[in-house]
């Protein structure tokens, strides 16, 4: 008989973690994408965030 003790554990553990900057680059692209008026306010607003998440070290 084979053993195959390896095989038989299956783990279910996934990593997930998610980026402050990953997500305020999404929802400003999906804003520029349908709002491109509010280029200038979103690269701002965008610039003004992640130099906050940077200088205080806001990771999650």
């Amino acid at each position: 008989m084979l053993d195959f003790p390896l095989l038989a554990q299956k783990s279910s553990d996934i990593a997930f973690s998610i980026s402050i900057n990953g997500v305020v680059a999404l929802i400003a692209g999906i804003l520029i994408l349908f709002l491109p008026r509010l280029l200038n306010y979103i690269v701002a607003v965008y610039l003004i965030v992640i130099g906050l998440v940077e200088i205080f070290n806001l990771r999650t």
